[in-house]
């Protein structure tokens, strides 16, 4: 089922090429499997790949989120089959459902080979050649109907058009129709005795059930349980049901043989386009799934504008944008999301947040990095509206506690993890660096975050840092700051809205009181009676 099994045109010559709907023509398609990126855990997008693999589970889509992203070119094919996904709803239910068919045609397969009985392990791989059939059929004509725009779904039409219409498929459609039928004409008699059955042809014996039961329906006197069995053929037969089969087929011959001669000759009739599409179409498909509740609950969604490169004349930034991993817990809580902008423009490379802790910093600090790496991946984004970079690269630095274990200590750690980063990031990268060097002095916290932000800055990378070191937002046109804001009428209330402002010169006081009980609150708490 992998999205890079080999196609039916590298067998046959004159068979159709197999398109993608994840990747344009001629771009590169990822080998093995990638590791997840250092940056998910940070930004929670690994919480999200779990979400989105729990809505498929029998996809294993995370490699497709995992994957470095592409260039303009596959974001530009992504873009266009989102976009006639949520034009055309009607079609992604269609093509919702032809991926339900697809997954009983699998589970019918599997059942197959957990038969131990060979007619009835045939018979599971018939009914699952009907299931496919009927699937492709249905696909290519939903399809044609829906006349999508995107050029991958186009292409995707134009190959199930080809492949029903295909001499192959015409033949297993048209096999499994006449053995069915022939199936279908296999009658037989059961002689049942004390300690023995007789199976025989049928010989026009009449059933008389309907008869018997309307002689003695006058002496019904209420509701009776039903003692009747009902056989049920997705289970693994008896001995005695095993026995009997056995001996139906002895009536039946030539059916029988030709039921085991169908399985053998149709073993591989799954075609490797038809399961590509299958299984890609589930990266649009689950992703959908997971955004429709907070669509339901009123928060934005767009498909970004992307622009590759970092010059410094770009114009980048977001409106209404919101941590998406938050927002769906929010949501289901029934709680308020709030949203946020930001804007980058001419010289501005760099977001400095400060203000009150609790006050929506790192939440904006985890949109910002989830935005650029949704839209690298060509996947709409939790926002308004947006034009954001094609990162070369999306790097992370997040706070971590300090561990009694490490013999270097908190500011050791940052600074190796924070040099690892400098070392890995090239032009056209993002970094979201969130309370770095707070182990530190406050004089050694501003030497150390300029140095580090005027390095990102240097190599042409663009970011945010969330700081309590109010000068890094003074470091010249390259960086922009920005407040967390606070209830004019109440400071102690936050409003989770990060918004353009100087920094007030209390982060560091602020930060200093809370890492040792000193703020207000805290205070009146111990000394409270």
């Amino acid at each position: 089922m992998a999205a890079d099994r080999a196609a039916p045109d590298q067998a046959d010559p004159g068979a159709p090429r197999v398109p993608s709907v994840l990747f344009p023509e001629g771009a590169d398609r990822p080998g093995m499997p990638e590791p997840e990126p250092d940056c998910f855990r940070d930004l929670n997008l690994d919480q999200l790949v779990d979400a989105l693999e729990l809505c498929r589970p029998a996809y294993g889509l995370a490699p497709f989120f995992r994957a470095r992203p592409g260039d303009l070119c596959t974001v530009g094919h992504r873009q266009a089959v989102f976009r006639d996904l949520a034009e055309l709803p009607a079609l992604a239910d269609r093509i919702d459902g032809f991926g339900e068919r697809m997954r009983e045609v699998r589970d019918r397969l599997r059942r197959a080979g957990a038969m131990r009985h060979r007619y009835q392990a045939a018979d599971w791989s018939l009914e699952a050649v009907h299931a496919y059939t009927a699937a492709c059929t249905g696909l290519a004509r939903d399809l044609a109907r829906a006349a999508p725009r995107s050029p991958a779904l186009r292409a995707i039409a134009a190959y199930a058009a080809s492949y029903v219409a295909s001499a192959v498929f015409t033949a297993l459609a048209r096999d499994a129709r006449r053995l069915q039928e022939q199936l279908d004409d296999v009658h037989y008699c059961l002689l049942i005795t004390p300690g023995r059955v007789r199976v025989s042809a049928y010989e026009g014996q009449g059933d008389y059930g309907a008869e018997v039961l309307a002689d003695f329906e006058r002496f019904r006197q209420g509701e009776t349980k039903d003692h009747r069995s009902r056989f049920r053929s997705d289970e693994v037969m008896n001995h005695v049901e095993e026995a009997v089969l056995d001996r139906v087929a002895l009536l039946y011959p030539d059916v029988f043989a030709e039921l085991e001669r169908f399985r053998e000759r149709h073993a591989d009739f799954l075609d490797p386009g038809i399961t590509a599409f299958e299984r890609e179409i589930q990266f649009y498909l689950a992703y959908r799934a997971f955004t429709a509740p907070l669509e339901r609950a009123g928060l934005p969604f767009c498909l970004p504008e992307v622009a590759a490169g970092a010059k410094g004349d770009r114009e980048l930034g977001a409106e209404g944008m919101f941590d998406l991993v938050l927002a769906d817990k929010l949501v289901r809580e029934g709680a308020r999301v709030v949203l946020n902008d930001f804007r980058l423009s001419g010289p501005e490379r760099f977001l400095v947040v400060s203000g009150p802790n609790q006050g929506g910093k790192t939440t904006f600090a985890r949109a910002f990095g989830q935005l650029h790496r949704l839209a690298a991946l060509g996947c709409p984004v939790p926002a308004r509206r947006a034009r954001l970079l094609l990162c070369d690269g999306l790097f992370t630095h997040f706070e971590h506690g300090e561990r009694l274990d490490d013999p270097g200590g908190k500011l050791y750690d940052d600074l190796l993890r924070v040099h690892a980063v400098l070392e890995r990031a090239a032009p056209g990268g993002v970094v979201v660096l969130n309370e770095v060097f707070t182990s530190t002095t406050l004089d050694d916290a501003v030497l150390l975050g300029t140095r580090t932000l005027r390095q990102f800055i240097d190599r042409g990378l663009i970011g945010v840092c969330v700081t309590f070191v109010d000068e890094l937002s003074r470091l010249g046109e390259a960086t922009v700051s920005m407040v967390a804001a606070v209830d004019p009428a109440d400071p102690a209330v936050r409003t989770f809205r990060i918004a353009r402002g100087p920094a007030d010169g209390l982060s560091h006081a602020v930060a200093v009181a809370e890492r040792h009980a000193l703020t207000h609150d805290r205070l009146r708490a111990r000394i409270r009676p």
